[in-house]
């Protein structure tokens, strides 16, 4: 890897005339440069010396008089270093082939015959923007850094969760995981595991949702051999993998309320009985449980036991969903986009201006793994260096349209926050007013007059 301060400064000349490569070298003396004939020399100068700025002439040999080298080259060198600004110099009223190399990535094209101070001052200035950019790469690095590997933790509300996972973590509280399908609740009981004590023992995770009800206790607990039809051999079960590790719940609430009762005796005890035996056996695990719903609505409808509900509610971390990231929703996005430009080898730069907006105004109600869907599939369609809303899938927007009309920003906001303290309260009235600082009869005029329902919030987790 090159110093930081040699690359910001080192040019890359491409040139296969002799006389203009000479006459170049002595315009710009002031940078470190380096200099290639041809696209192959050229390619393994970036390697080597991995350049800021490329001065490229488009027509290269084998045949200087056409351009099909020098895009060809330009190609190649986005591909290796795609932040590198490329400056192609062409024949005479060649904008045709200019514009063309432009559209394949080019930061600028400059026309001959050469004038040294104008050249000057494009490349000049192309060093200044490749700095800018290389600091603000640097910069969101390190907002981008979470105390949590694997986490993006850009907002306030996921910096809060994470301190909360650095905390629990060094326990064995068992802790329970509330957040909208989609927000990364087993990245981060993965996490839990990670930073714990149990960090070198199995971390076992099982979905209480994905299992037909008349299996869900043997994969919990395990089974003896003959103790239902089809049960050949004795199989340990789930607990059991999991002992001095971390057992994780996902969808806890949808276990079924005959098996939450032995789940309940398990966690009080430490010990299992599996189907069809007769041994207790004892288990150290530590045990993180998740739901995307409000459990506090599933014991009033008799579908969760209340008595459970505190036993693996010792700690309960509440994980916003993406759309109430704001801070941090296009930092999340970028950082997504550069995994997977770089596993799918794609020299993408970011996001384009419609994109950005669409970003921004979707209510995202996948959450990140929707996020995370729509990126990996723009990856793939995307033609140009920066990412469109038409490739995500979105509307575009447009900043120029936003309206500065205080009337309309305030009831934009006002409804905005409606429905945030709605969707956090699960359309509990008395819960929302206090979030908003308001009598419950101002927030039925409110819901009135922007024509929104509590009740269509109080399950929306669970949607």
């Amino acid at each position: 890897m090159q110093d930081m301060n040699e690359q910001a400064r080192r040019l890359l000349i491409v040139e296969d005339d002799p006389g203009l490569l000479k006459q170049l070298k002595w315009c710009f003396e002031g940078y470190d440069i380096c200099t290639a004939e041809n696209r192959e020399d050229a390619i393994a100068e970036l390697r080597r010396h991995e350049p800021a700025v490329i001065l490229q002439d488009l027509g290269l040999p084998p045949n200087p008089e056409g351009v099909e080298e020098g895009l060809a080259a330009l190609s190649e060198a986005l591909k290796l270093a795609p932040h590198t600004k490329i400056i192609v110099v062409t024949g005479n009223g060649d904008q045709e082939n200019a514009l063309t190399a432009v559209a394949q990535g080019a930061y600028d094209f400059y026309e001959k015959p050469i004038d040294t101070d104008t050249l000057k001052l494009l490349v000049d200035r192309a060093f200044t923007i490749a700095e800018l950019e290389r600091e603000n790469r640097r910069l969101q690095s390190e907002v981008n850094a979470s105390p949590l590997d694997g986490i993006v933790a850009a907002s306030e509300g996921m910096l809060a969760v994470c301190r909360m996972i650095e905390k629990v973590a060094p326990t064995d509280v068992t802790t329970l995981l509330l957040g909208e399908s989609g927000t990364g609740k087993e990245l981060l009981a993965r996490a839990l595991h990670r930073l714990s004590p149990r960090a070198e023992g199995n971390f076992v995770a099982i979905n209480c949702a994905a299992i037909p009800e008349n299996l869900l206790e043997s994969e919990l607990f395990g089974h003896e051999k003959g103790a239902f039809t089809g049960a050949h051999k004795q199989t340990v079960g789930k607990v059991e993998l999991a002992s001095g590790g971390t057992l994780f719940l996902d969808e806890i609430g949808d276990m079924p309320i005959a098996l939450q009762a032995k789940l309940l005796r398990f966690l009080q005890e430490r010990v299992i009985e599996r189907v069809g035996g007769r041994k207790e056996i004892s288990v150290d695990v530590r045990v993180v449980c998740a739901t995307n719903q409000n459990p506090e609505v599933l014991i009033k409808e008799g579908l969760f036991r209340e008595d459970l509900y505190y036993r693996v509610s010792e700690i309960t971390i509440n994980i916003p969903p993406y759309r109430e990231r704001e801070e941090g929703r296009l930092i999340l996005a970028r950082t997504i986009l550069r995994r997977y430009a770089k596993s799918q080898k794609r020299a993408i730069n970011g996001f384009s201006d419609d994109a950005v907006q669409a970003i921004e105004a979707y209510s995202w109600p996948g959450n990140v793994r929707e996020l995370e869907n729509k990126i990996k599939g723009a990856v793939i369609m995307a033609d140009g260096k920066l990412v469109t809303a038409m490739d995500l899938g979105l509307q575009g927007g447009d900043a120029a349209d936003e309206s500065l009309n205080l009337r309309e920003v305030r009831q934009v906001a006002e409804s905005k926050a409606i429905r945030v303290a709605l969707t956090k309260s699960y359309g509990n009235i008395s819960k929302a007013s206090e979030l908003l600082g308001i009598t419950r009869p101002t927030l039925y005029d409110l819901l009135h007059k922007y024509g929104l329902s509590a009740d269509s919030y109080s399950k929306k987790a669970a949607s």
